[in-house]
């Protein structure tokens, strides 16, 4: 019922003060109040006032514009929590997030984010630091006109990045690469979750399910480290790292193209010096338990590189020489056996693209960087199986990070080849 006609009918004496503050729905003291208004000023007497003057903490016009300007001038197409970290870090902002989010979507700079789909049961993180590492790799348009793979490390507990840089293709040296950081840096970590990509398992069926018996040659490695690996079966099973990543492609690209980065080695010299720990410092969350699961490693008798590396087993020929991805390596004479002829061998090709051959755990022979490029690549060493390289040879360029073997153009030849034992 309308203010008026509940007002006729108390004025008639139809109505006490007590039921027509009921059928209004406020207190009897509040209805006088709007009596003695509606009888001083009619209708207007009953608007509210407050809405007719300026909030006490009200933004001034000026600061509006200058928000507005500095965000299309210096930050365009940035989100509204990017843009945020820029206005409070380098411009010294005091406004508060929910503030400047508005006032940009109000203003047609930003856009508002979509509903979100249907609720899903969020998985808890690991209670501490080291119990499981996420890797996986985004392809992405990281500089204008420029698509490469940003291969990130980082720890289910924390969301801290271990480790993070850019290749032109994801694969085994990359992962194998992404850990050896992570092991040199933090130590051993308990357990390794990633999706089911070829270098990581092999898959017995296209969307099957993981063969953990037959490994890849970085399962291998993992299981000398005495990792344990965990498949995920869907996207939605990843949620943590394809958020982070959906973060990292909304900022990282718009960071590079401030800082005029162009190349691929200004650009993980970027990341891992400039951008990383910032990124870390705002969105690394504290765990659940203080101490940390992670085991520094301590070198014995094994390196480390020994283990994250490519590893296959060969039978030296009677000439004591070994054919590995067509080349023949030299075994040299020693002290040791006066012949290795129908001996089984093991081969490690290393993340710097040296060669090495074993003979048990006595190396025989190395063979330098410098002198083995351009390793040819059989269809057989493209197999994902431990033994084999996946899916990477050829496709690593650049060098920084990324100076994964190898250069498909430089081969000793003549007595070079000869003195080296490469033939």
């Amino acid at each position: 019922m309308k203010f008026e006609e509940v007002y006729e009918l108390r004025n008639e004496g139809r109505l006490t003060m007590e039921e027509a503050a009921r059928m209004l729905c406020m207190s009897e003291r509040n209805l006088r109040r709007y009596i003695e208004r509606y009888e001083e000023d009619g209708l207007d007497g009953l608007n509210d006032s407050r809405l007719a003057r300026a909030a006490h903490n009200a933004a001034p016009v000026d600061e509006v514009f200058r928000l507005m300007d500095l965000y299309t001038n210096r930050y365009q197409n940035y989100s509204s929590a990017h843009f945020y970290d820029k206005y409070r870090t380098t411009h010294c902002g005091q406004r508060s997030y929910n503030w400047v989010r508005t006032t940009l979507q109000r203003n047609g700079l930003v856009s508002k984010l979509p509903k979100k789909g249907a609720h899903r049961r969020k998985r808890p993180r690991q209670p501490m630091a080291g119990m499981m590492i996420h890797q996986d790799a985004s392809t992405h348009q990281w500089i204008e006109g420029v698509y490469w793979d940003l291969v990130v490390t980082m720890d289910d507990a924390t969301s801290e990045i271990y480790s993070a840089f850019f290749v032109e293709q994801e694969g085994t040296w990359s992962s194998l690469f992404g850990v050896k950081e992570v092991v040199e840096s933090k130590g051993l970590f308990s357990s390794f979750y990633s999706d089911r990509g070829s270098h990581y398992w092999v898959t017995d069926k296209a969307g099957g399910r993981v063969n953990k018996v037959q490994l890849t040659q970085f399962g291998r490695a993992m299981k000398q480290l005495g990792i344990d690996m965990i498949a995920a079966y869907s996207p939605e099973a990843r949620g943590r790292s394809e958020r982070m990543f959906g973060t990292l492609q909304n900022r990282l690209p718009l960071e590079l193209k401030s800082a005029g980065i162009t190349t691929m080695d200004d650009a993980n010299r970027f990341l891992t010096h400039q951008f990383l720990p910032e990124f870390n410092q705002r969105f690394c969350v504290s765990p659940q338990i203080a101490q940390s699961a992670l085991i520094p490693w301590i070198p014995g008798n094994i390196a480390l590189e020994d283990i994250l590396c490519l590893q296959d087993q060969r039978i030296v020929n009677n000439d004591n020489t070994v054919s590995y991805k067509g080349k023949i390596l030299q075994i040299p004479q020693n002290e040791y056996r006066y012949s290795y002829r129908k001996a089984k061998v093991k081969v490690n090709e290393y993340l710097d693209g040296r060669i090495a051959l074993f003979h048990g755990p006595r190396k025989l022979v190395e063979f330098p960087k410098e002198k083995l490029v351009g390793l040819c690549v059989s269809p057989s060493d493209r197999l994902a199986p431990f033994g084999a390289c996946g899916k990477t040879d050829g496709q690593l360029k650049a060098s920084c990070h990324t100076a994964f073997p190898h250069s498909p153009h430089s081969h000793p030849q003549g007595p070079q080849a000869q003195q080296l034992g490469i033939y």
